[in-house]
Formats: structure tokens, sequence, C-alpha cells
């Protein structure tokens, strides 16, 4: 059996120990071995390298999550594989388990169609820097949006600047001329088409998306689909997802008949009229609409983001159709595959019960304050002592920090992180960024990360 070796500080050492006791049927046997600091999160690869010496009786060393430096490097010194583990030593068990799953997040699941709805008012430079912005959010296709009685006389000059710059481009339009003029430009999808307008097809070369003629006609969505199967054509058809009040819950049921007649056909659904036309968190509206297009097999989802609320609805829908293309192909919830789309509330997020930090606060025989958070509220500590609140404001006359401007400024900033943490119910670490999922508006993780369900970029140790 493999014998894995956990490196950790004197202040964690009896939580780890606790951890890994009370996980189950762990594949390895292992040992503990506290390398002579006081804090685990500063442990460094160059550190461990001076202190630890081969042979070493182990077969695997797991390091805090948060210990910087090369452990490939360390690796080759000890002569044995090391690697990280989760920030938090709570996280141990989810983290074996996901490990175990070896879901890969890097088959992305259905086509993102990111539609510029505003396209006839903007430049090409515009909306090619729109577009380049859409793609690094995770759109496939640039869909340019007409607009009703407004002219677009730049239509074909947009299509060929997208085209010439790797993007695929679709044109949605109610004016047959125009999904003439977009065609003829060398776009590659048109949207829409019914069976009335099926000539248009006969004109150009890109893929038609074929709708009812109204939403409600399944019959007419049956027969395009019919005339174009019989053409030897493809297509994509949507079904037409409808807004809350106004017939969603019918809407889900046409797709899912759509899927029952046509079980090959590629379906495309609309998300716009949820993400927009909804005021709640679009990450979860996402999360939910990908699922049900995995359930549907769907080859393709239309999003937009106009409204200030949707404005990340293109970065949510590429997490999401990761996340519920690995749940639906290998058969498993959609858990533990990712936060990124837990933008407000953390799974776990109070890791450590009050009894347990008052006990790593006993142990604690220097100045420095320590903050961490509990279901019961914000716990601050340093070797005076213990202080509990449910506010940032509550520690001011606690703290004693009226002669010293810079830390009092620091302690109310780490407080303020706490208190929402607290009361959102989010994993709070002491001089850590809260993870805010993909709603974070930072540079979105490069995709190589996919293949790391749950992985955050690795942020500084704090002092």
């Amino acid at each position: 059996m493999e014998h894995v070796l956990f490196l950790t500080g004197r202040l964690a050492e009896p939580a780890l120990r606790r951890v890994l006791a009370g996980i189950a049927d762990l594949p390895f046997s292992w040992e503990v071995r506290e390398i002579g600091l006081q804090v685990a999160a500063l442990m460094t690869a160059e550190m461990v390298g001076r202190r630890l010496q081969p042979p070493l009786g182990a077969d695997r060393i797991i390091v805090p999550g948060r210990c910087r430096g090369d452990i490939a490097a360390l690796a080759g010194r000890l002569g044995v594989p090391v690697e990280r583990g989760p920030d938090e030593l709570k996280d141990l068990p989810r983290h074996f388990d996901r490990a175990a799953l070896e879901l890969d997040l890097s088959e992305p699941g259905p086509l993102i169609f990111a539609e510029i709805v505003d396209a006839p008012r903007l430049g090409v430079e515009a909306i090619v820097e729109r577009a380049a912005r859409l793609r690094r959010d995770g759109a496939d296709v640039i869909d340019l949006g007409c607009l009703p009685e407004t002219a677009f006389d730049h239509l074909e000059d947009s299509v060929c600047a997208l085209v010439g710059e790797g993007h695929r481009v679709s044109v949605d339009s109610l004016d047959p001329r125009e999904l003439l003029r977009g065609g003829r430009a060398g776009c590659h999808y048109l949207l829409s088409l019914n069976d009335t307008t099926l000539w248009i097809a006969d004109e150009v070369a890109a893929t038609p998306v074929l709708i009812p003629r109204s939403g409600g006609d399944e019959a007419s969505l049956d027969a395009a689909i019919e005339a174009l199967s019989a053409r030897g054509r493809p297509f994509l058809a949507d079904a037409i997802l409808d807004p809350i009040p106004f017939g969603f819950t019918a809407s889900i049921g046409r797709y899912q008949r759509l899927r029952q007649r046509w079980p090959e056909a590629p379906i495309m659904m609309g998300i716009g009229n949820l993400t927009e036309l909804t005021e709640a968190d679009t990450s979860g509206i996402s999360a939910l609409l990908l699922g049900i297009a995995a359930e549907l097999g769907a080859a393709a989802v239309l999003t937009t983001q106009v409204s200030a609320h949707a404005r990340r609805a293109v970065r949510e829908a590429d997490w999401a159709r990761r996340i519920m293309h690995a749940a639906a192909s290998r058969r498993v919830l959609p858990k533990g595959l990712g936060d990124a789309l837990m933008t407000v509330h953390a799974r776990h997020p109070f890791p450590d019960t009050p009894d347990e930090i008052a006990a790593t606060a006993a142990a604690v025989r220097d100045p420095n304050f320590r903050i961490q958070v509990s279901a019961a509220g914000l716990h601050v500590y340093n070797r005076d002592g213990m202080r509990l609140g449910q506010g940032a404001f509550e520690f001011w006359p606690r703290l004693g920090l009226e002669g010293d401007a810079a830390h009092a400024f620091y302690m109310g900033a780490e407080l303020a992180k706490a208190e929402i943490a607290w009361r959102l119910g989010k994993r709070y670490v002491q001089d850590q960024p809260l993870d805010w999922g993909c709603a974070d508006e930072r540079e979105r993780e490069d995709l190589t990360n996919f293949a790391s369900p749950g992985s955050t970029a690795r942020r500084p140790d704090r002092p």
C-alpha cells in the first residue's frame, strides 16, 4: 500500500490528524510531520528541502495548498513525488473524492453563440473588439444581431472582418435581405429560418437555425426540419425558450418533445430570455439552463450580455456547459466539479467550529491578530485572548489599535471582508480575496485550468 507523508505547521497539526483519521477507506497509509514552523501557510518548497532529508520512508508527499515555490524541483531533490493539497485542510475529504473522479472540464459541450445585439449601431472596429472579449469569455460563434428598421450598411464588412480574425460568425435578422447579405459575405450560420423562408438556405452556404413560425407551432418546425433533412443540409433547430411568466414551462416541454421526435437533430436553445429578463443572479440561471441543455444533448446555446446584471452571461455559460456536460456524460451529479458558479455562496463556508478555533487560539503566543469565521461569527485572537463578534465595527474598541493607523486600516479591511463572508456564507481566509467564482471581473482563467475542477489561481500566502 502506498504511504503518504503530509507536511504541516504546529498550529494545524492536531486538526490535520483529526481530519485524516476521519476519512474512511483511504487507499493509502499516512503520517503527519510538523516541520518546525508555526503556520502551515508560510511553508515554502525551499524550506521543506532544507528541513527534510531522504530517505523519508514515504511514496508521496502532500504539502499545504498555499505552499509556495517549485514543488517539481523539490520532488527531484527528495526523490519522492510532491503535490499540493487543498488550501484548507478541512477540504481534504473532497480533495480525494474529486481526484478519484478525474473529471476533465476541458470538453466544452454545446457551442456558445454570443449575440452583439446592437451591431448596426457599432462600427466595424468596435464589433471586432467586442467579439474578441466575447471569445475570451468562452464564445464559439459571434452573432451579429440586426435591428428592425435600422440600416446595417456595414454588415458585409463586419462579417468579413470577423472571419478574418478567425471567428465563426452568425447573422441574426428577421429581414431575409439581411440574411442573404450575411450569407453571401461568408457568415457561418443564419438566425433564423422557418418553413416559409427555407429558400434562403438554397441561396447561401451558411447553416440555418430553424424556428417555428410562432412560439408554439411545433408542426411548422417539424416541417422545416423534414425539408432540410431531405436535402441533406445541416441545420440547428430551436423550439424557442419563452421568459417567465410568458410560457417558460411550456417551452421547456417543447424542447423535450422536439428531442423525442428528432433524436439526432442538433438543437439550439436561446437562454437570453431567462438571463436577461429575470432579475436574479445569472450564474444560477445559467447552471440550470445548461443542465437542461445537457440532458437534451443540445448542440448550441444562444446568449446575450445586454442588461448590467447579465454582463458575465457568456463566461457563466462557458463554465456551466463544461460542468453540466461532464456531469451528464459521466452520469454523476453536478457537485464537486468546480466552484466557478458558486458566486454568492460557498459549498462549505465555515470549515472550523468555534471550539476548534478556540483550541487554535489557545496555542498562539505572539501579538499578531488572526481572523477566522465560523457559523457563530467573526473570531479575532492573538496571545491576549479571543474576541467574537458579528460585525466589523464591534471590534474597534476591543483591539487597542487607536495609536496604529496602518494596522487599524488593515484590520478594518480584513474584518469588513470577514463580515461579508459570514453574512453571505462564503469561505474567508485572512489576507486572501474572497472567491467570487466566475463573477470575478479580473481576467478569466486560462482554459488549461479546466482540467483541475474547482481550482483557482494560486494567490500569495498570507504573512
